[in-house]
């Protein structure tokens, strides 16, 4: 199964969709911004007491849904932090979902790493055809349309990468929960020594536009949600990378020389 999946049929608005999900996500960057400079970086807690959730988290997914909602009321959405309506109203190719994190990296966020982002997609007929990933901290925006390539602040991306796994720099990221993340570490384990190195930068949707940048030779991670890959996958994939969700549900985009023998080497691994 394709992280993404190729559509069929497209809406003849597609740009528009764009346009909007880098208006938005430029907005909600400001607005977490602000955020941080104010210190509005009050904490809960979801799934573990490690998965945390900010009020600017709410804020961003706020604005986000709100702004969409006004420009395209039939719209789906689906947000990380539980805003979730069905699409009411079909456009040329279908209904479109919005699929959005309003803060990828949290944690980060809370201590201030600069690495988060937000992550807006569109899907159109169940398929993503839009996604626009947005970093604040460097005003970097990556954004794709099916079939029509990918960008980096107006430039295209064209994925590298290096020329075998011994050489390439690998990205991965870890699960929330003790259990799932003690098996990750026994698989790092495994990948490490076959490989330049390995990054964990703490925002999969980051990773993922880095593969297609070429910041990241490849990225791997089980468990990821459909707001944590959506619009990464796509800018990778349009960039040229490899991406696919494989069975046991890892997330994995590569440059295409490296694609196959990564996911060897994930097979070999010991069960784990």
């Amino acid at each position: 199964m394709r992280c993404r999946l190729e559509p069929s049929v497209v809406p003849a608005d597609l740009h528009e969709l764009a346009r909007l999900a880098r208006d938005v996500a430029r907005e909600a960057g400001a607005v977490l911004l602000d955020g941080l400079a104010a210190g509005r970086t009050a904490v809960e807690t979801k799934s573990t007491r490690t998965d945390m959730v900010t009020e600017m988290d709410r804020a961003s997914e706020d604005l986000i849904a709100e702004a969409i909602r006004a420009a395209r009321p039939g719209d789906g959405f689906l947000g990380e932090e539980g805003t979730a309506t069905a699409a009411t109203a079909a456009g040329d190719g279908g209904g479109v979902r919005w699929i959005v994190d309003p803060l990828d990296g949290t944690t980060n966020y809370l201590y201030r790493f600069p690495v988060w982002a937000v992550s807006v997609a569109a899907e159109v007929d169940g398929e993503v055809a839009v996604g626009v990933v947005y970093d604040p901290t460097h005003d970097e925006l990556f954004e794709a349309v099916v079939h029509e390539g990918a960008r980096h602040n107006g430039h295209t991306m064209l994925v590298g990468g290096a020329p075998d796994l011994a050489t390439a720099l690998v990205g991965t990221g870890f699960s929330y929960d003790a259990a799932e993340r003690g098996r990750q570490a026994a698989l790092l384990a495994h990948v490490l020594p076959a490989v330049r190195d390995v990054r964990r930068a703490g925002a999969a949707a980051l990773d993922l536009c880095w593969v297609g940048l070429g910041r990241l030779d490849a990225f791997y991670e089980r468990g990821l949600k459909p707001w944590d890959l959506a619009a990464g996958s796509l800018v990778a994939s349009e960039a040229g990378a490899s991406c696919v969700l494989l069975e046991d549900g890892t997330c994995l985009a590569a440059a295409p020389q490296l694609f196959d023998p990564l996911v060897r080497l994930l097979g070999a691994a010991p069960p784990g």
